[in-house]
């Protein structure tokens, strides 16, 4: 090899290393990037936050079939080359409210249709009921911006009376446009999204790229319990249940959690806790699997269960979790 040649080679190696060690360049975004808040709203159970979930490709909100299952606002963010859409997730809106944890449910509805520049309507595409009506009311009449969402379309087997509903639907409400979608198999969110592309402003991201909740890990660990408090009891649980995180010690590779699910009655807890603690220690596996998943580390958890009467209708209670 010729001196010049080895020199050609250390040059060409040098650029090389400096190219490795050198910190990759900030992504620019294009001058027409967008970003934008979109509140989505809806009664209860029709698939808000398997919706938010699906389009933010994170779990962001626990689902359930149970409605009162979402109960606090919960930002997701879905961030693409040229969007980032920050949803807002509500509960499902109670026509019909008879404690201070429902009425400030409705509150929370109400104040997400503020200062958005998108709203989702959505309802199941199976037709409208009563329900979705009394939720309609909360919308501005002459808003431009609300997409109305047709969801579960994976549940009409003939997608031909899509069409008729679609008809009724704009008779019902001028919407800006009618997207079918299924949250739950992610069918049509790409066109659902473009969609929303359209009323969000042109402006730099709201939130970090890799971000995609404004809740803390705290919040969603102990959502997650009542999830599986959900699903795991069925029919046999009442509806007057939370959670509280009562420790939360956590190093490099291990975090020990103790939770409390809190009930109204006395006659609760036996039902929760289920026959020589079965059901309890079931709630805590799964949500054991779910929290380690969240966090990345190994898990300790223990839930207790606790009477605190009347809770869902004391406010020093409701601020102490969270329900604000």
């Amino acid at each position: 090899m010729t001196e010049a040649q080895n020199n050609d080679d250390n040059a060409q190696f040098e650029a090389m290393l400096a190219a490795a060690i050198k910190p990759a360049a900030k992504k620019e975004l294009p001058e027409d990037f967008r970003c934008g808040y979109v509140a989505v709203v809806g009664r209860p159970n029709v698939g808000k936050s398997t919706l938010i979930n699906a389009m933010v490709g994170e779990k962001v909100s626990i689902t359930s079939k149970k409605p009162q299952t979402t109960r606090d606002r919960v930002l997701g963010v879905a961030t693409c080359d040229d969007a980032q859409i920050v949803f807002v997730d509500t509960p499902g809106f109670q026509s019909k409210y008879s404690s201070q944890l429902l009425k400030r449910m409705n509150r929370t509805v109400r104040s997400a249709l503020a200062d958005v520049d998108c709203v989702l309507f959505v309802i199941d595409a199976a037709g409208w009921k009563a329900e979705d009506m009394e939720v309609l009311k909360l919308v501005d009449r002459q808003a431009q911006n609300v997409i109305l969402v047709l969801n579960k379309i994976d549940l009409v087997r003939d997608k031909q009376k899509l069409l008729p509903l679609m008809a009724e639907s704009m008779q019902r409400f001028n919407f800006a446009a009618i997207v079918p979608v299924s949250a739950e198999k992610s069918k049509m969110l790409g066109d659902l999204q473009d969609e929303i592309k359209k009323h969000l402003p042109v402006s730099s991201p709201y939130c970090d790229p890799d971000l995609y909740t404004d809740k803390s890990p705290r919040f969603i660990v102990a959502e997650t319990i009542r999830e599986k408090a959900f699903r795991l009891l069925g029919d046999e649980l009442p509806y007057g249940v939370a959670v509280m995180i009562e420790s939360w010690k956590e190093d490099d590779d291990h975090a020990e959690i103790v939770a409390v699910l809190i009930v109204e009655r006395d006659s609760h807890k036996p039902i929760v806790i289920g026959e020589k603690g079965a059901k309890l220690r079931e709630i805590g596996r799964l949500a054991r699997a779910d929290i380690a998943k969240l966090l990345d580390k190994r898990v300790h958890l223990e839930v207790w269960v606790r009477v605190r009467k009347g809770w869902s209708d004391d406010a020093l209670v409701l601020k102490s979790l969270g329900y604000e």
